[in-house]
């Protein structure tokens, strides 16, 4: 059995990668924030949904900004399935809040979700990661450290995402010498769930729907089936990598 701790579990690319894994070889321990009832109520759709195909799955709730959340994830992990072999760090939002207007409280958010917990949750799982070359990091970045352009910078989560892949790097150097593996994930603008529309209104999703050269928005399982090739025993050369999943977003 494959254990994997999957982070933003509860929708969007996290709960897409947790159904591609889903299948009865498979533990998987699905995070999310957990704070309203209806991200609740997405975890625990996605974890049934996971069961359904045969997984083992439970589900763990809380805020990854606290020091020590990451490293509970760890063991609550490791107390249900046993010893780590996967991460997938999905957990994560955008901040449309430009240069001038962003508050430090919020940059710092940004750094405890998406880098520090990174760290944290890996740093956590580092023994069992290097037991063998089965193991496995993916982190899900962004392609806001790498595309600037007017009125769509994201100060905030793009600087936390560009933390992210500098963890990510590392990691992989530190692992290398077990044959486990550390990348990461550059989705451009992929579709939100169903009534979910992350830091832009319905208008704003229509206008950069068009702003690659696929003139689409990415599909959730798109950006989940780059993370399962990383996943999977074929893609142990590969590592330290940032793959673009962004229909040509960053070329522009």
């Amino acid at each position: 059995m494959r254990v994997t701790i999957i982070t933003g579990g509860g929708s969007g690319i996290g709960a897409a990668v947790a159904r591609r894994l889903a299948a009865s070889d498979q533990c998987l321990m699905l995070h999310g924030q957990g704070a309203e009832a209806a991200a609740l109520d997405r975890l625990n759709a996605v974890a049934s949904a996971c069961r359904g195909k045969g997984a083992k799955v439970e589900i763990c709730t809380g805020d990854l900004a606290r020091a020590g959340a990451g490293a509970d994830l760890v063991r609550a992990a490791r107390a249900a399935f046993g010893p780590i072999d996967t991460i997938v760090h999905a957990a994560g939002f955008a901040d449309r809040r430009g240069f001038a207007s962003l508050p430090r409280e919020a940059l710092e958010r940004a750094f405890a979700v998406m880098a520090a917990a990174f760290h944290e949750i890996a740093a956590a799982a580092l023994a069992d990661l290097t037991r063998g070359a089965q193991g496995r990091v993916v982190a899900i970045s962004s392609f806001g450290p790498h595309r600037f352009v007017p009125g769509a910078t994201y100060p905030g989560s793009a600087a936390a995402k560009a933390a992210l892949e500098v963890l990510v790097k590392s990691l992989a150097i530190e692992l290398a010498a077990s044959g486990a593996t550390a990348n990461a994930v550059m989705p451009g603008y992929t579709r939100k769930d169903p009534g979910l529309f992350g830091a832009l209104d319905t208008a704003t999703w229509e206008r950069v729907a068009k702003t690659n050269p696929m003139q689409r928005l990415a599909e959730p399982d798109e950006v989940a089936a780059v993370v399962a090739f990383l996943l999977s025993a074929e893609a142990g050369h590969v590592t330290g990598a940032t793959l673009p999943v962004d229909g040509g977003l960053t070329l522009m």
